[in-house]
């Protein structure tokens, strides 16, 4: 099989060659810090060699329960926020029917797949709820701890509503945690209730916990591959350990280019794509850099746009807008389907002469054509090529986009695994809610509202 293809090309008028490669002594340094586990962070990097270390057995366990919730679901909840639900929605939205939630379940022939948790909005959990109500459903609650506030209220709710639906014992068998593997609130509760669990490594931050049950259960819940996934990692992780160099590793070319930009005073980074399906693989990926890098001062700012949509939206800005940014165009060599563009004999819209074209054909060119007009606007462009999207090569992209963040981070000098300023709301919101242990905190914050 091909594997994904780094071009920077259309990044040579902004950069040159000489200062990419001023970044090697940085890039090798971070690399032996990634492989040898001795850099910030160095107890969060389990996921480095975990593509190699997922083995048949825990593989095989999670087929069985997601067999197991097929059969008896016709809706799957996960509930998680972040890293928590991110990588799994990426994957899933990106393999599944754009319109799967128009199909009956016989059409789909497994589980619709809906989200809770990672917002505090009742009219959300209000609507989730109605159609909980109407259908047979199951669920994965998906925390270290058990006691993030987003994901433990949603859970708390739609627990009793299981029980009050199908009886303790029947909640109980529809019920799937993934939490810590000895402590932690969820771990004691799913010890007393008897739920089905699995375990979020110790040394695996949730940004990078998709090749982990956290991604892997809703994944083949939703019926689709996790070995090929996988495979597809081992396969890049494979290829980036091989070398270094920048001119050998495409992430250390990506890690070591972006920072030669960010040093040129281009502090933004768009994810481009020409796929509706890929919007929440942007979600992920902007999250995996935004939480890593923004911190200290520091960082690139991470955001998305599909194209060519947002070209009658954004692109106006991209194209003319302050030139602070840069893109990375995600590019996919072949769609799953095919539908050609009629001829018509009167041709009032003046589009015979791409009649017998493939949509597909036609979304290439503008994707070519846009990518030329940026550059001309000083919109430098890396372009990242996947033949297909299939389990097999998002598993490549995700590997290639957690070992370059770690590279890029450690370039910056920052612990790209940790995110203190997390906690800098939360604080403020439990003092607002009346936490016990936070009266202090409370009374500051009222007489700053007041103010």
């Amino acid at each position: 099989m091909n594997m994904l293809h780094l071009s920077i090309a259309n990044i040579a008028n902004f950069v040159t060659s000489e200062e990419i490669a001023k970044f090697q002594p940085a890039i090798t340094q971070s690399f032996q810090s990634v492989f040898d586990k001795t850099g910030q962070g160095n107890d969060f990097l389990g996921w480095v060699n975990l593509p190699a270390e997922i083995d048949d057995e825990i593989l095989s366990d999670i087929e069985k329960t997601a067999s197991y919730i097929r059969d008896h679901a016709e809706i799957f909840v996960v509930i998680g926020i972040g890293g928590s639900y991110l990588g799994a929605r990426a994957i899933i939205e990106a393999l599944k029917h754009n319109f799967d939630f128009a199909l009956s379940h016989d059409e789909r022939q497994k589980p619709l797949v809906l989200y809770a948790g990672q917002n505090l909005s009742e009219d959300y959990l209000s609507d989730l709820l109605d159609v909980l109500n109407k259908r047979d459903y199951a669920l994965t609650v998906i925390s270290k701890s058990g006691t993030t506030t987003e994901p433990a209220v949603t859970f708390r709710i739609l627990r009793k509503h299981l029980e009050d639906k199908y009886g303790k014992d029947g909640a109980r068998r529809r019920i799937i945690a993934i939490t810590d593997k000895s402590q932690g609130a969820l771990k004691q509760l799913s010890l007393n209730e008897g739920y089905k669990t699995y375990v979020v490594p110790d040394d695996i931050g949730g940004r990078y916990s998709v090749l982990t049950p956290v991604g892997l259960l809703p994944i083949a819940v939703a019926g689709f591959d996790i070995r090929m996934l996988v495979k597809g990692a081992f396969e890049m992780q494979q290829k980036l350990a091989e070398s270094s160099a920048i001119s050998e590793n495409p992430a250390a070319m990506y890690a070591a280019s972006r920072n030669a930009l960010y040093q040129k005073g281009k502090v933004v980074e768009i994810m481009v794509n020409y796929q509706p399906n890929l919007y929440y693989f942007t979600e992920w990926w902007k999250q995996l850099y935004g939480e890593s890098e923004g911190k200290e001062g520091n960082g690139i700012f991470p955001a998305g746009v599909v194209n060519t949509t947002d070209l009658h939206s954004m692109g106006q800005y991209i194209q003319e807008g302050k030139r602070n940014i840069f893109e990375t165009v995600l590019s996919v060599g072949k769609p799953q389907k095919t539908i050609k563009i009629p001829l018509e004999n009167e041709n009032l819209d003046k589009l015979n002469f791409i009649s017998g074209q493939e949509i597909h054909f036609v979304n290439q060119m503008a994707e070519i054509a846009t990518t030329l007009a940026h550059v001309d606007g000083n919109v430098p462009n890396f372009r990242i090529s996947i033949p297909e999207v299939s389990e097999y090569y998002l598993g490549q992209l995700i590997y290639f986009y957690e070992f370059a963040c770690a590279l890029s981070g450690y370039v910056l000098g920052i612990n790209p695994f940790d995110q203190p300023g997390v906690e800098a709301y939360k604080k403020n919101m439990f003092a607002l809610l009346g936490k016990p242990g936070f009266e202090k905190e409370t009374e500051e914050i009222r007489k700053r509202i007041k103010e």
